[in-house]
């Protein structure tokens, strides 16, 4: 339950979408001058070295942030998110932020980072990632769990990322109860899902189960680099987003066909549909 460790796929496809959907919240949410929680419910490391033995041992970062690199991208948050990525780096891809690096880079003085890690290693390695500032809180303790009681928020405004490992099944359902008991808490927060299609069915079941909640303002973001199949493992992910910013829509519609074009094979897709209306 505790094997998986995120070093060995940081920077591929998945880390895209899902980085780029959750720069593309925080920022919509520093428009305003009133302050807000983050909440990270698995946050892994923080920081990934991918000349580290993990990365190397999968090199999935080249099929991801790799093409990337030195891309002439043409959507601004796009070209946004690979700088993000980039000030971590020299002049070379050395490092790559997972959610709690590329959250920091986002929340001021008064915004609150609360992040959530059981693996011993990672725990240890998230902490020293985050030491530096008082604003940023962190919990050996189930993110399922401890989300519920950081709701409702002080601050009033708050963004939640969910992206359990899905090593078991259970993680599946327990992502639905968790994001619905935590809506029913604070309707008005922004909840965002990271998914892997592995097997396609459990996210159709997911999709259903969201759908038939009463949970509202559903809106699904989803990049394919090849054909759903049961054979080559992860084939797409995607991210769920409950409450997105007016923007993501419309930016995302933008910048998923150009991904699919730099990052996905002759088979790649896109989905970008609204599940749920306001």
């Amino acid at each position: 339950m505790l094997s998986y460790r995120h070093s060995f796929h940081a920077g591929n496809p998945a880390d895209v979408i899902k980085h780029l959907v959750l720069a593309q919240v925080l920022e919509y949410m520093t428009r305003k001058d009133k302050p807000f929680d983050y909440i990270d419910t698995h946050s892994g490391a923080g920081l990934f070295e991918l000349a580290g033995s993990d990365a190397q041992k999968t090199k999935e970062y080249l099929q991801g942030i790799g093409k990337l690199w030195d891309a002439k991208v043409k959507h601004p948050a796009l070209q946004h998110y690979i700088a993000l990525v980039k000030s971590f780096n020299n002049k070379n891809l050395a490092f790559y932020p997972g959610s709690p690096k590329v959250a920091e880079s986002f929340l001021r003085r008064e915004d609150k980072g609360w992040f959530f890690e059981l693996h011993p290693r990672d725990l240890r390695l998230l902490e020293q990632n985050t030491a530096h500032k008082k604003s940023l809180r962190v919990r050996a303790e189930d993110g399922f769990k401890g989300l519920q009681g950081l709701l409702p928020p002080a601050s009033r405004r708050a963004c939640v990322l969910m992206d359990p490992p899905y090593e078991i099944k259970a993680d599946y359902e327990r992502t639905v109860e968790s994001i619905i008991a935590a809506y029913k808490r604070f309707n008005s927060g922004t909840f965002m899902i990271w998914y892997p299609v592995v097997d396609r069915a459990r996210i159709d079941l997911m999709e259903s189960q969201l759908k038939a909640s009463g949970v509202r303002n559903i809106h699904l973001y989803e990049l394919a680099t090849s054909a759903d199949t049961f054979e080559h493992g992860m084939t797409a992910s995607g991210m769920i987003v409950i409450n997105p910013p007016w923007t993501l829509t419309t930016t995302m519609n933008e910048v998923l066909p150009e991904l699919v074009t730099l990052l996905s094979d002759e088979d790649g897709f896109y989905r970008s549909e609204q599940l749920v209306p306001e």
